[in-house]
Order: C-alpha cells, then structure tokens, then sequence
C-alpha cells in the first residue's frame, strides 16, 4: 500500500494552497485518490498559510495530513511552526532566501534549500509563479506524479495566457531538483 503524505507551508499570498490543489489534481490523473485540505489566516495576504495533500493507492478515509512525507516551507514562520512534524527520513524543502532550518526537522530529515523565489524573480520575471516553481522541485525530488499528470493538472488550472509561464516554472522547479539530487 502506497500512502504519501505532502504538507506546504508558507504566507498568503504566496500561492501555497494553489500548490496543494494542483498535486491533488495531479495525483487524480496518475490514477490516485486523493484528498486535499487547507488552512490559512483571516488575512488574504501577510497571514499564514497551509495546503495539504494525501495520496493513496486505496481509497482514503482521513483526509488531513498527520504526519508529512515532505513538508515544503516558504517562510521561517511556518518553518517554525512545522518542521518538528516531518516523518523519519522525510523530505524538507525550504526557500533558502527565506528560510534557516535551526534543526526542529530532525537528524533523519532530509533537507533541500534552493532560491525559488529568487530564480522566479530573476530567470522568470514572475515572482508569482515561485509556488509551481516549488511544486516543480517537489516533484522532481520525489517522483510522486509524473509530469503529464502535472501538466494536465496546470493546463486544467491556468487561462491560455497564463499556462506558458507557468509550466515554466514547472520546469524550472523540476530542473533546479534533478540538479539538487546530482549533488
């Protein structure tokens, strides 16, 4: 039995919860189930901000994330907040512009720190797309989905003239992980 467990932490704004529904989404079309769940402050943008994901190969019966496989975290505030819940020999993912792991994640955790939101800035000139930037690294470090399925999922979420962009970004995310494994 399959069971994997994706919690994105960040502040609103930064597009966290867009990143959980679009793994969901595509996690649906590589034939899993799926369930997504999201939690973010009154304040639309500034406040904190949680999406998460579980994928299973056998119907689900609780939706929430209890223990994460991977936690991705674009702010130290939610470093702070999440990174003791990681499981053993889980994967941390941190914005390393923003992020400095103080050692809550543990001995076991494995901890990848790239500058997504610098590289959305200065190789793509968007920094709104950092967060399919950031599900790119996540997928390309973990192999959860494949990249049609994320692409379908893309494709279903963004208008024609935003879909360039962000399968981009995607890639960019995707590339920037196959690099970090390579180390």
């Amino acid at each position: 039995m399959m069971k994997f467990e994706v919690r994105f932490s960040g502040t609103g704004g930064q597009g966290i919860i867009r990143c959980a529904v679009l793994l969901a989404e595509a996690a649906l079309y590589q034939g899993y189930y799926a369930a997504q769940s999201q939690v973010y402050g009154p304040e639309s943008r500034g406040g904190s901000s949680q999406g998460e994901v579980v994928i299973k190969d056998t119907p689900i019966h609780y939706p929430k994330v209890k223990v994460p496989d991977v936690l991705l975290c674009l702010s130290q505030e939610a470093y702070n907040k999440y990174a003791g819940d990681i499981a053993a020999g889980g994967l941390l993912i941190i914005d390393s512009d923003f992020v400095s792991p103080t050692g809550l994640e543990g001995d076991s955790v494995k901890v990848c720190s790239l500058p997504m939101l610098e590289v959305a800035r200065d190789k793509l000139h968007n920094e709104l797309s950092a967060n399919v930037l950031a599900l790119g690294v996540l997928v390309g470090l973990t192999n959860i989905v494949s990249e049609a399925a994320v692409h379908k999922a893309l494709a279903n979420n963004f208008k024609a003239k935003l879909l360039p962009l962000n399968l981009q970004a995607y890639q960019e995310g995707f590339q920037m992980a196959r690099s970090q494994a390579n180390k």
